[in-house]
């Protein structure tokens, strides 16, 4: 599906959130760490980037400050970078093996009795952080 830059932005954000921060997971999804990671860039970036800019602008004079925002709005696009990477990645079909997965999955929870509505017809790496979100979300409410 063509989606906007924008768009690819706002489903990066959805996909990081939605992605469960458990540890186990990384055992068996490689998404887990590159989501781990995009979290910690958004986190952290937008705050490096500002202690730069004061930094360079405190110890140098106002002839660096071209160059101190240019190093600034360099280190801003890593946050950006990283929710178009997760954007992509959310829209992308799941493998075959991952898919059988996925579909197996979301029968046996629909035969337990949860019922949950997610598309069984070509799933995305979306719709399986959707599932994976409902799964621990579930598991650990009635625990």
């Amino acid at each position: 599906m063509k989606l906007s830059i924008l768009e690819i932005i706002l489903l990066g954000r959805k996909y990081m959130n939605l992605w469960p921060t458990r540890a186990e997971l990384g055992e068996y999804f490689a998404e887990y760490q590159a989501v781990k990671i995009s979290r910690l860039v958004c986190k952290i970036m937008p705050g490096l980037a500002l202690f730069c800019l004061i930094m360079q602008v405190y110890f140098g004079s106002m002839a660096v400050l071209p160059q101190a925002l240019l190093y600034t709005l360099c280190i801003l696009s890593f946050p950006l970078q990283a929710m178009i990477f997760m954007g992509m990645k959310a829209d992308k079909f799941l493998p075959p093996a991952l898919e059988n997965w996925y579909k197996e999955s979301v029968a046996r929870v629909n035969q337990s009795g949860g019922e949950i509505k997610l598309s069984t017809q070509r799933p995305r790496y979306l719709d399986l952080a959707q599932l994976l979100n409902l799964t621990y979300q579930n598991r650990y409410k009635t625990s």
